[in-house]
């Protein structure tokens, strides 16, 4: 998300009006990503119970030493500073929400969870920040990449990122289901037709679409699985708009 809606202090110029209308569009734009992120999560929660709890350590692994310290600097310095490595775009890309709405989601897990702050373990080593924590849960979350994929780069164990979605999955439908997964009201609808107005939608509240895209790269061994009328492997590829 970009710089808007968020627990951290943003400075806005009073004399534009049309730095409230942009700030009214970010909040409107934070909202409905909210309630999307938050489906998300559900459905998360659901696929979650069907699998075999972890255990803690594998009898015969080799204890890796990581740089927790360094996995937090290098985050901020790419995000989360003032003057930060990546642009807002590139951000919302690679995270699937805006900053702003990430930042909100960090304050809020962190002040309604012990397990998201920050503190000193029994060896009196500092742990993991929230960021770290919250940014391997929403990677794993967002692209369905290996839990051992962000090791590298934010400095976390395999289990620790799985613990972590699990809590983070649990903790968010917690503080903000009764918000965001209800019925829309009067109001709610009134601003998604004028949202898909503006898309060239007038009248429309929600529709669904699929179709089927020939898969050309697919694995030889899932051929026919994926084979229907037509001899060439497809995928459903489906559009919603709500």
């Amino acid at each position: 998300m970009s710089s808007g809606d968020e627990f951290v202090d943003v400075h806005l110029s009073d004399s534009s009006s049309s730095d409230d209308s942009d700030l009214d569009k970010l909040l409107k734009d934070d909202e409905m990503e909210a309630t999307m992120l938050l489906l998300s999560f559900k459905e998360l929660e659901d696929r979650a119970k069907l699998l075999n709890r972890r255990r803690g350590s594998v009898m015969g692994r080799n204890h890796i030493q990581r740089n927790r310290l360094l996995g937090h600097e290098q985050l901020m310095d790419d995000y989360f500073v003032e003057v930060h490595t990546y642009p807002p775009h590139l951000f919302h890309r690679r995270y699937r929400i805006w900053r702003s709405l990430f930042i909100k989601i960090v304050k809020a897990c962190e002040a309604n969870s012990n397990y998201f702050k920050q503190c000193r373990n029994a060896a009196s080593d500092m742990g993991f920040s929230p960021f770290q924590n919250i940014s391997a849960a929403m990677r794993v979350i967002a692209y369905g990449i290996p839990a051992d994929y962000t090791d590298e780069y934010l400095q976390i164990g395999e289990d620790t990122t799985l613990e972590s979605v699990h809590m983070f999955s649990r903790l968010i439908i917690k503080l903000f289901g009764p918000t965001y997964l209800q019925a829309p009201n009067e109001d709610d609808t009134k601003i998604l037709m004028e949202i898909n107005e503006k898309r060239g939608w007038q009248g429309m509240l929600g529709s669904v679409d699929c179709m089927h895209w020939t898969w050309k790269n697919y694995p030889k061994a899932w051929h026919g699985q994926y084979c229907g009328k037509s001899k060439d492997a497809t995928i459903v590829l489906e559009a919603v708009a709500s």
